[in-house]
């Protein structure tokens, strides 16, 4: 009788050999099974495969977008089918597999599919650089994951304001440079999210000698993470979205020089009327025409006497501020809107004989109206609101 070998007896035993795990034998594969590894763990942590949508965090976005080229790609499913103990390359929908011959795809072509950069790309040149799942959870991430804000209850009203400063025109979102404080107090958008910083910790040298500090920030989402202000700096910088939002004081958004390297875009002016239109000079000090101009203040009223926007007479302008990268409209929608109250309510006529209602003069005192501006340096306008019939700005209840 013949000798049986040893699969013989496995097979009588209704046994398969187990198949000897496949090692990475370049750089390109060793990225590709760490790429895998990061999925297997949120799996292992969320207890589900990583999922589209706008509403999901950055990182688990990112894991989808990897994990579907993953499985569209043959060469992709063979390296890892063996260390693939979640079964997650099985689901695909029918027909969507990429069936692209491995020697078809070079090594960026491959990088490139699962979505790593040029950068990434240029730092595998040797398996150095590759850490395993054991080294990365031993060294903490530039960027931490996100997590549920316990607290974002007193967060919230933050974001609502921020808004409706933005709806305002209190507010402007400008593309992000890395000039960019990024600082407590401070909003951001990033990812498509509103991302507030709440805290920073104590600023540290890091490794390439640059300043850094841990950071809270929190997104309009419900969620938080304790990352590297560094890293914030470059998700802003990397996101073709990415914007800053003012402060309501924009830096100097009201001075009367321009400071900070902003873009000086436009000037509030508050006018004071020489008409002899009797309620006018009954109430000269208190009545003023607040507006904005993206030109030189004199000229836009060099013709004050012939403009029934100007009450037909000679203005004395009595305030200026200079605005730093405002939109100047919506600005001035709001301080008039601000100010509606105690908008003055008179009707002229022009060379032509037709009643005019100009909307833009109204019936506050010089000083309220710094203290408006006061507070919208100090970011809290919306919280109060004027009253015409005391000539004051209160809080509101």
């Amino acid at each position: 009788m013949p000798e049986r070998s040893d699969l013989d007896i496995l097979s009588d035993l209704g046994l398969e050999p187990i198949e000897k795990k496949k090692a990475a034998t370049s750089p390109r594969e060793a990225r590709i099974i760490a790429g895998f590894e990061d999925i297997q763990k949120f799996t292992e942590e969320h207890g589900r495969a990583p999922q589209h949508g706008a509403d999901r965090d950055i990182f688990e976005r990112l894991y989808a977008v990897r994990l579907d080229r993953l499985r569209d790609l043959v060469e992709c499913r063979e390296l890892l089918a063996a260390v693939d103990t979640q079964n997650l390359l099985a689901v695909s929908k029918p027909g969507s597999h990429d069936e692209t011959q491995p020697q078809d795809l070079d090594d960026d072509a491959l990088l490139a599919s699962l979505g790593i950069s040029g950068e990434e790309q240029s730092s595998l040149t040797e398996l150095k650089h590759v850490r395993t799942q054991a080294e990365r959870r031993a060294v903490p991430d530039d960027v931490a994951s996100r997590q549920p804000c316990p607290d974002f209850d007193q967060f919230a009203p933050l974001f609502d304001a921020a808004r409706a400063d933005i709806a305002d025109g209190a507010r402007q979102t400008l593309k992000f440079e890395r000039k960019s404080e990024i600082e407590p107090g401070r909003f951001f958008i990033v990812d498509g999210l509103m991302a507030y910083v709440a805290h920073a910790g104590d600023p540290f040298t890091n490794e390439s000698g640059n300043r850094d500090s841990r950071l809270r920030v929190i997104f309009d989402n419900g969620t938080e993470s304790n990352l590297l202000a560094r890293s914030l700096q470059k998700a802003l910088t990397q996101d073709p979205a990415g914007r800053r939002i003012t402060d309501p004081d924009a830096g100097p958004l009201f001075n009367n020089a321009v400071e900070g390297g902003g873009s000086d875009t436009g000037t509030i002016y508050v006018l004071r009327s020489q008409s002899d239109h009797p309620l006018v000079a009954e109430n000269r000090a208190v009545i003023h025409k607040i507006g904005v101009t993206g030109g030189q203040v004199e000229r836009r009223f060099a013709n004050a006497e012939k403009e029934p926007t100007f009450l037909l007479a000679g203005v004395e302008v009595v305030a200026t501020f200079t605005l730093i990268d405002i939109n100047r409209v919506a600005l001035e929608n709001l301080l008039h809107r601000f100010f509606a109250p105690g908008r003055l309510d008179i009707t002229i006529q022009d060379r032509f004989g037709t009643p005019v209602h100009p909307r833009e003069w109204f019936i506050v005192p010089l000083d309220v109206i710094h203290e408006a501006v006061e507070l919208l340096q100090s970011k809290t306008l919306h919280l109060h609101e004027y009253r015409a019939d005391q000539g004051k700005i209160i809080q509101r209840a």
